[in-house]
């Protein structure tokens, strides 16, 4: 485990473990990225674009405190995807982002996940809002956002990934049970 590794908190949830990320996800990474699904969020990448990705998923932690936690099923091990709290240089806001590999979508983790990502972010970071950036086109995240208790606000053009839509979080006084509500 590498120095920033060490800092950052494990979280689970009634069927996920969100660690550290680590170079062990970095075939699985390397694949989804070259596939269709990875249109979404940035790809297709190479495997050295994605070990980039990798090393700026760490130093987000370094520099913010907090980040995207490599998720994996408690059951089984299985490495399922990458879901957190995202707020690089000329980002609008805080992100709670998600990204799962083909394999595991469909069974509900990513709103698990990132309902502890939320929590964890509101809780424990003290954010007040969230936003989560997601393409028009994305319609599962756009459900996810959705179960979530997010609204859509507006069409935001970012320079770099094109028009995305500002999904918005529920501020933590709104919330009943942590939100948990939205994912029973």
């Amino acid at each position: 485990m590498n120095l920033i590794a060490r800092h950052i908190p494990r979280l689970e949830t009634e069927r996920l473990i969100l660690r550290a990320p680590s170079e062990a996800d970095l075939d699985a990474d390397t694949a989804f990225f070259a596939s269709e699904a990875a249109k979404f969020v940035g790809g297709p990448l190479r495997r050295d674009e994605v070990w980039r990705v990798l090393a700026s998923l760490l130093g987000h932690w370094s520099v913010r405190g907090y980040g995207y936690w490599s998720v994996d099923e408690k059951d089984t091990g299985a490495y399922v995807g990458r879901i957190g709290l995202w707020f690089p240089e000329g980002w609008p806001e805080p992100e709670v982002g998600w990204t799962l590999m083909t394999h595991a979508t469909g069974k509900g983790y990513a709103t698990e996940a990132a309902l502890a990502a939320r929590t964890h972010a509101y809780d424990v970071l003290g954010w007040e809002t969230a936003i989560s950036l997601i393409d028009p086109d994305n319609t599962a995240s756009k459900a996810v956002a959705k179960r979530m208790g997010a609204r859509f606000e507006y069409t935001y053009e970012h320079p770099k990934y094109g028009t995305s839509e500002i999904w918005r979080h529920p501020a933590p006084a709104d919330l009943v049970n942590g939100g948990m509500e939205a994912y029973a």
